[in-house]
C-alpha cells in the first residue's frame, strides 16, 4: 500500500497515524523499533528546522538513517514542513528542497506557506503539489497559525487565544484552498501548540493544549480530506481521541520525544540510555496515548 492509501484509509476507519519528529539521527533507532514492536503504523519524519537549528544534520542523513532502521508494513518516510518563509523570516528555496526529498526517496512531503497571505499560500502550495503529483506523491499543506514557535501569540493567554479562536483555519478558505491548490492532506489549526524551538524556551514544558473538536468536524466535512494535526504533544488526551473521530488522520509528535533525549544527554552524556528513554517514551505514546497499538492489523490489510 502506498502512503497515500494508508492515510485514506486511517481518515475513513477513525484511527490516527502518529509522526514522530527525528532532530537527532540517534532518535530514529528507537523509534522506529517502538512502532513495530507496538504493531502500529507510524511516519517518521524530518522538518527543514530541526537539520536547521538541531542535529539532524540533512535530509538526505534522515533518509540514510531511515534506511538502516525502516521496519516495513510499519513505518513510513514523510518530509515535515519545509517552509516558504521560515521561522527567522527569511525565504526558502523550498522548490529545491523538495526536488531533494523526492530524490533522497521519502514517500510523502510537506510544504508550509501559511505564513505567507491566502493568495501566497494557495500559489505556493499549488506549485509544490504539482511537483510533489508529478513524482506520484502526495502532499501535506498547512493554513491557518499553529500557536508556537510559528506566531507571535505567545504573549496572549492560552485560553483567549482558544475562546476567540486566534489563528484557527477558517473554513471557507479551507474550501477554496484544497480546491485550488489539490493537497492532499491539510494541516489545520483548531487549538494545538507547536513546540518552542528558541534556546531559551526549547527545554520548557508546553502549555496543555485543547482542540476544538466541532470546528475539526465542519472543516472534515467541507473537506472531505484527512486533516493533520500539528503540536500533538501536550494536548488533553480526552481531546485527541475526540479529534481523531472528527478527522484527524495524522498527528504530529516531536517535543514529548525530543526533550526526554535531550534530558538524558544533559545528564550524562549517553547515547544508548538517550536511545532507551525515547523506545519507552515512543512506546507509552502508542500505548497509552494515541491508543495505535496493533493499528498495522488494521491499516495495511
Amino acid at each position: 500500500m502506498t502512503t497515500q492509501q494508508i492515510v485514506k484509509k486511517a481518515f475513513e476507519l477513525g484511527l490516527v497515524i502518529p509522526a514522530f519528529n527525528i532532530p537527532y539521527l540517534p532518535m530514529m533507532e528507537p523509534v522506529a523499533n517502538a512502532v513495530a514492536d507496538e504493531n502500529a503504523v507510524a511516519m517518521i519524519q524530518v522538518a527543514r528546522l530541526e537539520w536547521e537549528k538541531f542535529e539532524s544534520r540533512s535530509l538526505e542523513h534522515v533518509a540514510e538513517e531511515y534506511a538502516k532502521h525502516q521496519k516495513p508494513g510499519h513505518t513510513l518516510l514523510h518530509l515535515d514542513h519545509v517552509p516558504v518563509i521560515d521561522e527567522d523570516h527569511l525565504e526558502v528555496d523550498y522548490m529545491a528542497i523538495l526536488e531533494r526529498a523526492i530524490k533522497a526517496g521519502y514517500k510523502s512531503v510537506m510544504v508550509d506557506a501559511s505564513r505567507l497571505s491566502l493568495e501566497g499560500n494557495i500559489e505556493a502550495t499549488a506549485r509544490a503539489a504539482q511537483l510533489a503529483h508529478a513524482a506520484g506523491l502526495p502532499i501535506e499543506a498547512e493554513l491557518g497559525a499553529v500557536m508556537g514557535h510559528e506566531t507571535s501569540q505567545q504573549a496572549i493567554p492560552y485560553e483567549e487565544i482558544f475562546r476567540k479562536k486566534m489563528g484557527f483555519t477558517d473554513t471557507q478558505e479551507a474550501v477554496r484552498f484544497v480546491k485550488e491548490t489539490g493537497c492532499d492532506w491539510l494541516s489545520v489549526a483548531v487549538g494545538s501548540v507547536h513546540g518552542a524551538i528558541a534556546d531559551g524556551l526549547k527545554d520548557q514544558k508546553k502549555p496543555t493544549a485543547k482542540l476544538d473538536v466541532q470546528h475539526i468536524a465542519a472543516l472534515r466535512e467541507a473537506l472531505g480530506i484527512p486533516l493533520v494535526l500539528h503540536g500533538g504533544s501536550g494536548i488533553d488526551q480526552q481531546y485527541i481521541s475526540q479529534g481523531v473521530a472528527a478527522g484527524i488522520a495524522k498527528i504530529n509528535v516531536g517535543t514529548e520525544i525530543r526533550q526526554p533525549y535531550e534530558r538524558k544527554i544533559a545528564e550524562n552524556g549517553s547515547v544508548a540510555e538517550a536511545q532507551d528513554v525515547v523506545y519507552r517514551r515512543t512506546v507509552e505514546l502508542i500505548r497509552d496515548f494515541l491508543h495505535v497499538k496493533d493499528s498495522a492489523a488494521r491499516l495495511m490489510s
